[in-house]
């Protein structure tokens, strides 16, 4: 099948599919007579198994690791499960930093008049980085904004 084809049937662009096989994240297909791009099976599995990681959030460099473990039928469930764990990690603290800048926001809307005259806390704080007068949380929420 053609990169198009792939690309349906997998749910990944073509461009990114481009994009994995130049990183070696995907075994490059086969080429027809003409230099076109021929996908397999065996292609979209993989296509279908980057899609997935992907959509749970783990970076190219993650894919890799991870593709290279189910490509290994030797592999240990506990390299596998070190990885998946390591991500959810990073997923909770990324999460908690969302969180820290929604509060920061938040505190900042709230002490906003939102009407007619030019005072703005939330500008203010933008201006001096953070450091104005509030509580401290604040410059550390905008500090992840940068």
């Amino acid at each position: 099948m053609n990169i198009g084809e792939a690309a349906n049937l997998s749910g990944v662009s073509a461009k990114m599919i481009r994009y994995y096989e130049e990183v070696a994240l995907i075994r490059p297909p086969a080429r027809n007579q003409n230099g076109y791009r021929s996908y397999a099976e065996s292609n979209i599995h993989e296509l279908k198994f980057i899609r997935r990681a992907r959509d749970l959030g783990f970076t190219v460099e993650q894919i890799s690791g991870l593709m290279h473990l189910w490509r290994d039928r030797s592999r240990a469930s506990a390299d596998v499960k070190r990885l998946a764990l390591e991500h959810v990690a990073a997923l909770e603290a990324k999460q908690r930093e969302i969180q820290e800048m929604a509060n920061a926001l938040k505190h900042l809307v709230a002490n906003c008049h939102g009407d007619g005259r030019p005072d703005c806390p939330i500008i203010e704080n933008l201006a001096d980085g953070g450091n104005h007068a509030s509580p401290t949380h604040l410059g550390k929420g905008f500090e992840k904004l940068r």
